[in-house]
């Protein structure tokens, strides 16, 4: 075994992972791989945003071909084992007689996790030489008899290898893009590492899979370095491999039902794991739950925000907030709810000069902050919608967005008051100011308004919008998170009086919607706010009224 090549750092982290109490067995994607191992010279590059298990993934993938090591103490238990549990697309990939024992542990893998040389390197140069040097080393204290001289480079040496032994070897290259994150790596350092990449790649007969994970796609050129040879996998437009990366909604209940068992007094909800975590579609229609969040609120046995706010999360936010007013409005309509239209372009993994609405965008969904599906984008959840409600309260440059969320703190407390005053005045405050983002005459988004001036309330409540309550559609519920604050039903008017949307709650028994919920969560003690808002049109002018009522 070698540092890079046949490395025991495949098989510890697949053993470790897979004896997690909520460790969910993927093994079955390995039927799909194992006939373009067979066939040889397949590359493939799946992308998916940060923490949706690709690192796993690739050490499972390195634990079971290759030949350092045995590894049938963990296969042997898991779904690549259970031949007679094929689905219909697997038996398509495999004959019927499939023996996973005949591909266990029978190659030579070249395991490179990019992302610790690039993490303790100082340079791009430093970075791409230590790679070489390591890997160099264990190809000579392998194949011996190859010879090998000064200069010779590494694509080479495999070359030769193969010349000399016939051996093949899968590749597995994993965070392939994290270097382009780098401080220290110019453009012409990222366009050097496409070229490496594609050296060691592109029309080579040593290579049985090049198998390469990261978050961005790769960056498509017209010189002849283009990594072409790959067929590029991602979560928003590619439907193969979708199963494999994320949680379906059958896994998280698998998982829950463990956390029932295993945890002597639960503080989390099925209903509060959909919430906080799930909201991501791929291609092929199946809905997928943030797999390390999932993970965490259940060990933790606490729902919170596990998703921690990346650079490039930083360095895209920077173009939302300073550069374009229809982004800015975007962002507004999404915090408030809304999907707004978009569409996903490929994303540039050389640059971050991203100069179009759409380029931002689709940047977001690359990175995992946006959902896309049919062809909207959509904040996904509600761990990602805080870190977005927290950015809109912390900018100030945001301007008008800004000012309306900050007024948000008083907006609740008002309510919470029953001061209809104040809230009328914040109301008028939000249609009086500067000319806005938003178009206050238009009823979308003067939803929107409305949310963001109740943006504080999320710290405290979980807010649904538009959901079916009762024997109709509430326009907003706030469902509190603490013991003992009251339950809020919000219903807006639009050239009608306050009055007449608190009937409206009342006639149409939204208050209905707290007895499912609120029994679950067992945080509400009955007391409901039915909150009325008028806006006339031709006035310009708001109207509040609060009543209290006790649901039974």
């Amino acid at each position: 075994m070698g540092y890079y090549l046949n490395s025991n750092q495949m098989y510890s982290l697949y053993e470790s992972e897979a004896k997690k109490p909520y460790f969910v067995d993927k093994t079955a994607m390995l039927k799909v791989l194992i006939p373009l191992v067979e066939e040889g010279n397949n590359h493939i590059c799946i992308t998916r945003p940060r923490r949706f298990g690709k690192s796993v993934m690739a050490a499972m993938v390195g634990a079971f071909f290759s030949k350092g090591f045995d590894s049938s103490c963990i296969f042997d238990s898991l779904k690549i084992a259970q031949a007679s549990e094929k689905s219909p697309a697997e038996a398509l990939a495999v004959e019927e007689q499939f023996d996973y024992r005949e591909y266990m542990n029978q190659y030579n893998v070249i395991y490179l996790n990019f992302i610790k040389p690039a993490n303790v390197s100082k340079s791009y140069d430093e970075f791409i030489n230590s790679i070489e040097a390591f890997l160099i080393r264990d190809l000579r204290k392998s194949f011996p008899d190859t010879d090998y001289w000064e200069g010779l480079s590494l694509a080479d040496f495999l070359g030769l290898i193969y010349a000399d032994t016939q051996e093949k070897f899968i590749l597995i290259l994993d965070e392939w893009d994290c270097i382009f994150h780098k401080s220290y790596t110019t453009n012409e350092d990222r366009k050097g590492f496409i070229n490496w990449l594609a050296a060691l790649t592109k029309d080579t007969g040593y290579v049985a899979l090049s198998y390469m994970t990261g978050v961005l796609p790769i960056a498509k050129y017209s010189s002849g370095s283009t990594i072409n040879n790959f067929d590029e996998y991602t979560m928003a437009v590619q439907p193969k491999f979708s199963e494999y990366f994320g949680f379906t909604e059958e896994e998280v209940d698998m998982l829950y039902d463990r956390y029932l068992k295993r945890t002597a007094f639960p503080a989390v909800t099925r209903e509060e794991l959909r919430i906080w975590y799930d909201g991501y579609h791929t291609a092929g229609g199946v809905r997928l739950y943030n797999p390390r969040s999932v993970v965490k609120a259940l060990s933790n046995n606490c729902l919170a925000s596990y998703w921690t706010s990346s650079g490039q999360y930083m360095e895209i936010s920077t173009y939302i907030m300073n550069d374009r007013a229809d982004v800015k409005k975007d962002v507004a309509l999404m915090v408030a709810g809304e999907a707004v239209p978009a569409r996903v372009e490929e994303f540039a993994a050389t640059s971050m000069n991203l100069t179009t609405r759409n380029e931002i965008l689709s940047a977001m969904v690359v990175y995992g902050f946006l959902n896309y599906e049919d062809s909207k984008v959509h904040i996904p959840n509600r761990e990602l919608m805080d870190e977005f409600a927290k950015t809109i309260r912390e900018r100030e440059n945001l301007g008008y967005i800004n000012r309306l969320a900050m007024e948000s703190d008083r907006m609740l407390r008002a309510t919470l008051k029953g001061d209809t005053k104040t809230m009328e005045e914040i109301l008028q405050f939000a249609h009086d100011t500067e000319t806005p983002l938003l178009d206050y005459n238009d009823e979308t988004e003067l939803t929107a308004i409305v949310n963001l001036v109740y943006l504080a309330a999320r710290d405290t409540y979980y807010v649904e919008r538009e959901n079916k309550a009762g024997e109709g559609y509430t326009d907003f519920i706030f469902y509190p998170e603490r013991t003992g604050d009251p339950g809020i039903i919000l219903e807006l008017k639009v050239d009608d009086t306050p009055e007449a949307a608190i009937i409206q709650i009342k006639d149409r028994k939204y208050m209905l919607k707290f007895q499912g919920k609120m029994a679950e969560r067992k945080r509400h003690t009955g007391r409901i706010l039915l909150v009325g808002i008028g806006y006339d049109k031709k006035q310009k002018d708001h109207h509040c009224r609060i009543e209290t009522v006790q649901n039974v």
